[in-house]
């Protein structure tokens, strides 16, 4: 078979420079930009065999003038940017990457976990601002600092993310309960399922990890904040509809919530601002729990992987 061009129109996010593209290069001529606009979908994409996108739209309008598309290929998990339907009548196959980021999105749920129980940076700032060289005693802290074993970890959602925050909880000594949609499937040994509503109101700590969908839009929402204890903490690192923000600022000032640990907002980049952004017990972090670099590597690596089974595919 003849090598392929592959076009990456949006790879900044995967690899802003400290990866390779070497996976991709074995399989044909590979031209990388960091972004592209709407505008030069088209443009960038008209030569090539394989288009790889993030968050770039490939609607009909696009697919139509892309005659020589072969395949798409997803540098994610999720492909509500593409027209399937589109993509299905022209015969092009789209593939996306599952699995790449678990460990490096469930290491980022005790990141924000920690940071909202220990306040490292918050210490810190005190201590590099003379705090510390001041004090008359030999320790001190801005404020109570709870301890995560004993304390009750609610999952919503158990799949491989999870399932991989339930095992790290439960090093922690944490109690494990979760929701899943489908109980049937059973859970990993030391979970307790539960009803959604009960995982909201035993948990000390709530992580988020469902899909989006019209089901789960707003699934926190100001009754659920209501369940929660006021001393439990919300953590999302799933998509920002999953909660209602507005609610959500609403409990936080009135202290009905201890704090809420964010990687994801309903607007990403918040350009119009969000209720959430300036309250001291809302961490927020730029949608990055799954970017540590081995998980965009495999992200790459598994790009790869769906190119070499597209080929063999189209062999027979």
């Amino acid at each position: 078979m003849a090598l392929l061009r592959i076009h990456v129109l949006d790879g900044h996010t995967a690899n802003p420079g400290d990866l390779s593209w070497a996976p991709l290069e074995a399989f044909g001529e590979v031209k990388v930009w960091p972004r592209t606009p709407p505008e030069q979908v088209v443009a960038r994409g008209r030569d090539a065999d394989v288009l790889v996108v993030n968050k770039v739209v490939l609607g009909e309008a696009e697919l139509a003038r892309l005659p020589r598309l072969r395949l798409i290929c997803v540098s994610a998990t999720g492909t509500n940017n593409i027209d399937h339907e589109a993509a299905g009548r022209r015969g092009i196959p789209v593939k996306n990457v599952v699995g790449y980021s678990t460990p490096s999105v469930a290491q980022h749920v005790f990141a924000l976990l920690l940071a909202l129980t220990n306040r490292v940076a918050e210490h810190n700032a005190r201590v590099q601002e003379g705090a510390w060289s001041r004090s008359p005693d030999w320790c001190f802290t801005v404020a109570a600092i709870p301890e995560l074993a004993g304390k009750r970890m609610g999952l919503v959602g158990l799949g491989a993310i999870g399932s991989k925050v339930a095992a790290i909880a439960r090093a922690f000594g944490m109690e494990v309960v979760a929701y899943r949609k489908h109980p049937e499937r059973g859970a990993p040994e030391g979970v307790r399922l539960a009803a959604l509503d009960e995982v909201f109101r035993e948990s000390d700590v709530v992580s988020l990890h469902v899909p989006l969908t019209d089901e789960t839009r707003h699934l926190v929402n100001a009754d659920r904040l209501r369940l929660m204890k006021p001393a439990a903490f919300l953590i999302n690192t799933g998509r920002g509809p999953l909660v209602d923000e507005a609610a959500l600022a609403a409990a936080l000032r009135a202290g009905r919530l201890a704090g809420a640990g964010l990687d994801v907002l309903t607007e990403e980049p918040p350009r119009h601002g969000s209720p959430l952004i300036g309250l001291p017990n809302c961490i927020i972090t730029p949608h990055m729990a799954w970017a540590t670099r081995e998980a965009r590597r495999r992200l790459i690596e598994g790009v790869a992987r769906n190119i070499a089974e597209w080929m063999e595919e189209i062999k027979h």
